[in-house]
């Protein structure tokens, strides 16, 4: 089940990503990533309000469990991560093709497997270790296709923000583990519902300062347009995230798998960067991406 559920929250990832680039499309980064968070808070503060205050959701998949300071210490640090993470993730976005920006992003799972093998001692088998070793080579591919396009991986600073934000994407990934994870299993056991609830309440708080201190002074050199694709982004990734903190709270679910699962999500951002946004050198990048579609197959046999 929980593969399953890491399958479509990878093709959500996917709409998220295209909503994400055609919303920043001579767009200012801070409002929209606001109205990101915003809007995601939006859709879940009736869960946490109907979970507190009545019985409606009790024992359903949308009830949000409650707690003191010290569960709200531990969602507060994943929403600083995150958001840390999605800043560098907009910068990149914003002024990077999202064919290039998919593939990368597909390769941030092989950190996530780092910190999986070292931190909850999972293991690998041959299927799954070839699937890691077909991701990485896909990365360094796609440094040679981006060169074609004037963009050399070791002197771009668009290029080092998606790096940083998957590194700290990889971080978040084996925190939300430790999160969900039970005390006997090593993890705090924190309700799921709770983490997803709580931490995109607490983003837009600290986009809202954000917005207020460093946007709002200059905002007439960064100009802010409504596009629909805003309200779009938000609701991809509540769904996304939904399903893969549902997929990470079954027993057996194993977050270096479902982390690299999840960064198929390319083959929808891909398409979207061909089709919608017309993006070039397809065809060396589609080979890129055959290898990162051939390392899922080789993770689904092995993980079955």
């Amino acid at each position: 089940m929980w593969l399953i559920l890491a399958f479509l929250s990878a093709a959500l990832l996917g709409c998220y990503d295209s909503f994400k680039k055609a919303a920043l499309r001579d767009n200012a980064v801070v409002p929209v990533l606001f109205f990101n968070t915003l809007f995601c808070s939006l859709i879940f503060l009736p869960l946490i309000i109907l979970s507190a205050n009545t019985h409606l959701l009790n024992g359903s998949l949308f009830y949000v469990g409650s707690g003191g300071w010290e569960m709200h210490k531990y969602i507060l640090l994943k929403s600083v991560i995150v958001l840390s993470s999605w800043l560098f993730g907009y910068l990149g976005m914003k002024h990077l093709p999202l064919t290039i920006v998919g593939p990368i992003n597909a390769t941030r799972p092989v950190l996530v497997l780092l910190g999986a093998l070292i931190i909850f001692g999972e293991r690998l088998n041959g299927w799954q270790w070839a699937g890691v070793l077909l991701a990485i080579c896909s990365f360094f591919m796609l440094s040679r296709s981006g060169r074609r396009e004037g963009i050399r991986f070791g002197h771009n600073l668009w290029i080092l923000c998606i790096v940083i934000a998957a590194i700290l994407g990889a971080i978040s990934g084996l925190y939300d583990k430790y999160l969900m994870a039970s005390p006997a299993d090593g993890g705090v056991g924190i309700n799921r519902m709770a983490v997803q609830s709580w931490y995109n309440i607490y983003q837009t708080l600290w986009m809202l300062i954000m917005l207020l201190v460093i946007w709002w002074p200059h905002r007439s050199k960064q100009p802010f347009k409504w596009h629909w694709p805003i309200v779009g982004i938000s609701v991809a990734l509540s769904v996304a995230d939904f399903l893969y903190f549902y997929a990470l709270s079954e027993p057996q679910a194993m977050i270096s798998i479902v982390s690299m699962i999840r960064r198929g999500s390319v083959v929808v951002s891909f398409l979207f960067g061909a089709l919608i946004f017309h993006e070039h050198n397809l065809k060396s990048k589609a080979i890129d991406l055959s290898l990162v579609l051939l390392s899922m197959v080789l993770l689904f046999i092995g993980s079955r």
